[in-house]
Formats: structure tokens, C-alpha cells, sequence
């Protein structure tokens, strides 16, 4: 049985360590609430929209 576990991580070692990352931007508030790039971490970290992309390319080496 899988489990659904939704986190919200500024901890790129755990967002790469993912099966599914949902990316929810671009920004805070107003400027946010809209999904930016949704997948494994490796096609959100290709994803041109994804302000946390950089962060995860990095962590995924």
C-alpha cells in the first residue's frame, strides 16, 4: 500500500528524494496558487516556470 504524504519542504534534499513533486508558485500570495510544474523531481527540475528548478537540479547533482 502506498501513502500519500503532501509537505510543504524548502529542503531540497527531501523534495529531490520524492516520488511526485507538485510546484505551486510563481510567488507568495497574490502572485502564487497556481501549479508551475508537476512530476518526478527530475522533470520538475528541467521545468523553465519552476522558481525551485535550480535548487533541485543542484540537489539531484
Amino acid at each position: 500500500m502506498k501513502a500519500i504524504l503532501p509537505i510543504s519542504c524548502y529542503d531540497e534534499r527531501v523534495v529531490a528524494a520524492s516520488d511526485w513533486v507538485i510546484d505551486i508558485g510563481p510567488g507568495a500570495s497574490e502572485e502564487g496558487g497556481r501549479v508551475v510544474a508537476e512530476g518526478p523531481p527530475a522533470e520538475v527540475a528541467r521545468s523553465a516556470e519552476s522558481r525551485t528548478a535550480p535548487y533541485l537540479t543542484r540537489a539531484i547533482g
